[in-house]
């Protein structure tokens, strides 16, 4: 598929598409200031030590990682902290069906477990997902691709964002 040809779109690409535009551009251009977020430490201990008995982290092609996958029901598996971005959750997840349907020609479905809420929810991929991604994955091309990264937008959630100090202050 021509989209894959030049952008390796991660997960975190498509999460942050639906966060943010200006973050999504600051982490393509590897102004990555992640590793110094409380909150992403607390997101990476909760996803470490929930499911422990799991095999985590999948890579597949360097290009999307999957918290899990229970290869016998065929669900990929994503924690998550909390549901407050709970849309860019749900499209993170879509996009990894919706990768591993297109560039490995397997079909799962997914779930996102948020651990602290005893919460799961249960994801598929229809038809009109796949069309609106593909639209995001132009669009996220688009973004990265620019000289430029779009303006800031004051959003709730910039308080507890990496990128707030960069943004912000």
């Amino acid at each position: 598929m021509e989209l894959f040809e030049h952008v390796k779109y991660t997960g975190t690409m498509v999460n942050y598409y639906f966060v943010c535009k200006r973050k999504l551009w600051l982490f393509a251009h590897n102004l990555n200031f992640e590793s110094e977020s409380d909150m992403v430490k607390i997101g990476k201990l909760i996803s470490q030590t929930s499911y422990e008995r799991e095999d985590k982290e999948i890579d597949i092609d360097q290009t999307i990682v999957i918290d899990w996958i229970d290869f016998e029901n065929k669900i990929i598996h994503e924690v998550k902290k909390s549901n407050k971005l709970e849309e860019a959750h749900i499209w993170q997840v879509k996009y990894y069906i919706y990768y591993l349907e297109t560039r490995k020609a397997v079909g799962f479905k997914g779930m996102i477990n948020y651990p602290k809420l005893h919460k799961r929810e249960i994801i598929e991929l229809k038809d009109e997902d796949r069309e609106k991604l593909r639209k995001v994955l132009e669009d996220i091309k688009a973004i990265v691709s620019s000289e430029k990264a779009p303006e800031k937008v004051r959003i709730p959630t910039c308080k507890s964002c990496s990128y707030f100090e960069f943004c912000w202050v």
